[in-house]
């Protein structure tokens, strides 16, 4: 705990966001900050960077020093190397987890159910039943059991799955057993569904990969709603291109998917163009997020989601 201060100056980088903030505590400055441009004041506490901008120039909040610099999203993999030094990072926990939940959940209902396939035939107006896999009694993989593998868990409960959780350590946690990461290979071969929600960076890049993917079984389907990196691209292309499985995908490597790639157009390949957390969850989250955020430091407190410390 520090001592409290007097006023706090806050940038956000929209004026939809400052909107969205409603009335702030006594004592906080709010200015709009896109960082496309120098800073509008020479100090700055809190720093809202944009929301899913690869090319924010962090670099620029070396002028102004803030002490805190609140992310937009729950990932933040190579925000530490990009950062000047002597700087906190928050992510946004607690804003995208339950609209990622439900792109995770539909995106398996539209492969399940040939969604995809009837969109294009609405369109083209042609009616052309087909038989469906079922999301009930399914043999679903959730690996991650964080914020978002907790609560996609929840949302797949009720559609009376038979679902397996698998994290990096085994425990058994609020009534549901975990199963350790290095269970994974004895578990593949069971899944029907296998669904990734695990965070980008080194320790998770490739988790499934050419050996891993093939201890699926035939027709499996991978849903990746975390990191692209989680699966080995060209290894995903050869199996959905063969038609061994197939995938739903809000998330892929490289992002965004380069013209031609052979994943686009591929039966059996459903791609969302990277949208978990795009919804009208986000806006009053992070708004909710911010001012909590801005009221602890108003009152001396620690930051809350504190990730990283330059």
């Amino acid at each position: 705990m520090t001592s409290g201060i007097h006023d706090l100056v806050l940038s956000v980088p929209s004026a939809q966001l400052a909107a969205d903030l409603g009335p702030l505590p006594d004592g906080v400055d709010l200015v709009v900050w896109d960082m496309d441009d120098d800073a509008p004041r020479e100090r700055i506490d809190i720093v809202v960077p944009p929301y899913m901008n690869g090319a924010t120039p962090f670099d620029k909040l070396a002028a102004v020093a803030p002490r805190l610099v609140q992310g937009q999203s729950i990932g933040y993999e190579g925000v530490a190397d990009r950062l000047p030094a002597g700087l906190v990072f928050a992510n946004a926990a607690s804003v995208h987890e339950t609209s990622t939940a439900e792109l995770a959940v539909a995106l398996i209902l539209a492969a399940q159910r040939h969604l995809d396939d009837f969109a294009v035939d609405t369109r083209e107006g042609r009616w052309r039943p087909q038989f469906a896999q079922s999301l009930a009694d399914r043999r679903v993989l959730l690996i991650g059991y964080g914020g978002v593998g907790k609560a996609t868990a929840a949302r797949l409960l009720p559609f009376e799955v038979e679902l397996t959780v698998v994290a990096r350590t085994a425990r058994d946690e609020d009534g549901v057993h975990v199963h350790g990461i290095d269970e994974l290979d004895t578990l593949l071969p069971d899944a029907e569904i296998v669904v990734l929600t695990l965070p980008g960076g080194a320790e998770t890049r490739g988790i499934l990969d050419e050996r891993t993917l093939a201890l699926l079984p035939d027709g499996a389907l991978v849903v990746n709603v975390g990191r692209g990196s989680l699966v080995d691209t060209d290894a995903l292309v050869a199996e959905t291109g063969s038609g061994r499985l197939r995938a739903a995908l809000d998330v892929v490597d490289p992002e965004p998917l380069p013209e031609g790639h052979p994943l686009w157009g591929t039966p059996g390949v459903l791609i969302a163009p990277h949208v978990g957390g795009a919804s009208s969850a986000m806006r009053p989250r992070i708004a909710r997020l911010v001012r909590r955020q801005a009221e602890r430091m108003l009152a001396g407190e620690e930051p809350l989601n504190v990730v990283i410390r330059t």
